[in-house]
């Protein structure tokens, strides 16, 4: 038993570290904190979103082209996400996972994971998933985290018009986004 409840402090010792680092990180960078979308209503945000620009990551390395993410409810109130992608090989590759809305049911931050279930108590298999901009008509989002590690820019459509992109690029940079690293992406029929 003893062990078991040192394990269990081991891990909230080390989540606590975790939120530390994340709230001294503004500070040490000078950036200022990433800011959400006020609020986020989830049934409108399920369905299909094809990823338009991203900043390159290593999971996402042997996609070349039609990344797309479905989000769809679950039993227990929480999203199933499906992303898949095109390899160059010409392989549609697949990662399915989950999300959970942290804090209330309208929070824009949520959290993703793409380990086994059997892992979900590990807060390290959890990733942070922020809706940072959003059109009223929830069409086009961006997402990304508190450290700016990640930038997705997704549409609802394929293509997104070069305006509605451009206007939406001011916005990433009044957020202190370094948006020369967007890589777009591919989407083909």
């Amino acid at each position: 038993m003893k062990i078991k409840h040192s394990t269990f402090t081991s891990l909230f010792f080390f989540a606590g570290i975790l939120l530390m680092q994340n709230a001294a990180y503004s500070q040490v960078t000078g950036l200022v904190p990433v800011k959400t979308i006020t609020s986020l209503d989830v049934q409108r945000y399920m369905g299909t979103w094809y990823e338009i620009a991203k900043f390159p990551n290593w999971f996402q390395r042997k996609c070349v082209s039609n990344t797309k993410a479905v989000y769809s409810p679950k039993v227990d109130g929480n999203l199933q996400v499906l992303n898949s992608c095109k390899t160059a090989s010409g392989e549609i590759s697949l990662a399915e996972g989950s999300a959970r809305q942290m804090g209330s049911k309208d929070s824009p931050k949520l959290e993703v994971r793409f380990a086994p279930e059997w892992l979900s108590f590990l807060p390290l298999v959890w990733g942070d998933y922020w809706i940072i901009d959003l059109d009223s008509q929830y069409q086009v989002a961006a997402v990304s985290d508190p450290k700016r590690n990640y930038l997705w820019i997704l549409s609802r459509a394929p293509q997104l018009d070069p305006k509605v992109y451009d206007d939406l690029l001011v916005r990433l940079q009044q957020q202190q986004f370094d948006t020369r690293k967007l890589e777009k992406t591919t989407q083909q029929n």
